[in-house]
Order: C-alpha cells, then structure tokens, then sequence
C-alpha cells in the first residue's frame, strides 16, 4: 500500500466512522507514520537478525538500497529467491505490521533442516514474511498486487541452470511476464546483481555466476517495465569482470549494478 492511499483511507475512517473508533488518534498515528516513512537503518539495525547476516550489512548497505528503490510502509511486498532470507526480514521491519513480504523460493534450496530452522526464525521475527517454496517460473502472483518486488543478486539465475541443484532451464521472459501482472500500476522493481562481460549470456552466467547489465535492461524493457533510476553504490572498476562472484578474492565486492524498474500506470 502507497502512503498516499493509506493516508486517504486514514482519512476517511475519521470522517465517517469516528463514533465507532475506540481510538481516532491510532488512525493520526498511522498515518504520520506512513507520511514519515520506513526507518531503514531502524530495520537493519533491530535486535535478533542472525550473526551471518548482520556480517552482510557493511557489503549489502540495505538502508541505502531501499531508500533508492523507494520502498514505502504498508508496501505489499515479493522477495523473488529469497534465500537465507536476509532482504525478507529487513523489509518486513521496514514496511511495518500494514505491510507484508512473500518470500519465494525453489523447494530444493529450503528443503534442508538448516534452512527450515533459519527461515522459522525469521518468520518467527517478523511475523509479517511468509514464505512460499515454488519453482520460479511457477509462481504467479495474483493480478495487480505487488507494490514492491525484490530482485537481490538473483537476476543472472533466470539464464542459470544447473543438474546438480535440481535448477531447469527457464525462459526469464516467462518469469518476467508473471511479475509485471502481479506488479500493481507504479509498482517497484529492485534490481540488484554482479556484473558481467558482454556476450552468450547463459555462458557467462554459468561461467562467473554475472550479467551484462545491458541485458537486464533489454528483459524488463521488453517485459513492460521502464527504467526508473541507477545507481553506482556498489561500482567497483578494479572488479575482474571474468571471476567467478563465488572466488575469494572478489566475493562481496564484485562490481554490481542497481536499477529500480516500475511498471506504468
């Protein structure tokens, strides 16, 4: 949910409910809040995260990319592979109880014990994250129901593919497709992921486990989105472009690019 609709239904319930309302002033304080929007370095910095992902802030920097991206309270919410979970906490603090956060991911990468007992802890956190295992060209989302969509280190996935981990090939223009229907008019794509070389994108992908971010730009162009904004927070010109993101001497400080993408309307 906009702050813009909440502030008008906020409204509304004062003007035509205020004898049924036990407490108007709740109704004011939700709206100020909403007005005010997210306290971002409040949702990274709150008691209880996991040791493991607090270790990731400093690299991550959460507060900064989801005030770029635009990221409002009471924003309904997709994490797209989510893993470990470590973006799905942090938005459910930001966007607050209004708001909501559906983590999706792939059966296999949740189907261990250590990932049930992280992801129960997580929810058991942030009561507002739920998290749904689905193949991702599987999921739909209903029509017109996401306000904010979270695509971290991810993107280069959709050209992935990978017999050992149970990852088939996928056509990102199906996934792509199914995420502009469920994005409401104005919605939010955040797009972050490691750099990469021109070229075959599935070999580089494979490769270095990295995308050329023209091509990031020509999907979601192609799939109805606008380009709404970039950012350099994470440009690193020493990156060596051809190393794999997973090789010591680059992990967490690959060259990575951020672009927020919203669909029209």
């Amino acid at each position: 949910m906009r702050a813009s609709i909440l502030l008008t239904l906020a409204g509304s319930a004062l003007a035509f409910s205020a004898p049924v309302w036990a407490g108007p002033a709740s109704v004011t304080s939700m709206a100020t809040a909403a007005a005010a929007g997210p306290d971002f370095d409040a949702a990274v910095t709150a008691s209880g995260r996991g040791e493991a992902d607090v270790t990731l802030d400093e690299s991550r920097k959460p507060a900064e990319v989801l005030d770029f991206m635009g990221l409002e309270t009471g924003d309904v919410v997709l994490d797209f592979f989510a893993g470990g979970g470590y973006y799905s906490e942090i938005l459910g603090r930001a966007v607050g109880p209004q708001g909501s956060v559906v983590a999706v991911n792939p059966p296999q990468f949740v189907s261990s014990e250590q990932s049930r007992e992280k992801w129960a802890a997580v929810i058991d956190r942030q009561p507002n994250v739920t998290m749904v295992p689905s193949q991702l060209p599987d999921y739909k989302p209903a029509p017109n129901s996401i306000d904010f969509a979270m695509l971290h280190l991810i993107y280069h996935d959709f050209y992935w593919q990978s017999e050992k981990f149970k990852f088939e090939k996928m056509d990102p223009a199906v996934v792509l497709a199914n995420l502009h229907a469920g994005m409401k008019p104005g919605g939010v794509v955040a797009v972050i992921d490691h750099a990469g070389p021109s070229g075959d994108t599935r070999a580089v992908v494979e490769k270095s486990h990295r995308i050329d971010p023209a091509t990031v730009r020509s999907d979601f162009l192609a799939a109805g989105f606008v380009l709404d904004g970039e950012s350099q927070m994470f440009a690193n010109p020493d990156d060596d472009l051809d190393k794999n993101v997973f090789d010591p001497a680059v992990r967490g400080k690959t060259d990575r690019f951020v672009m927020r993408f919203r669909k029209p309307g």
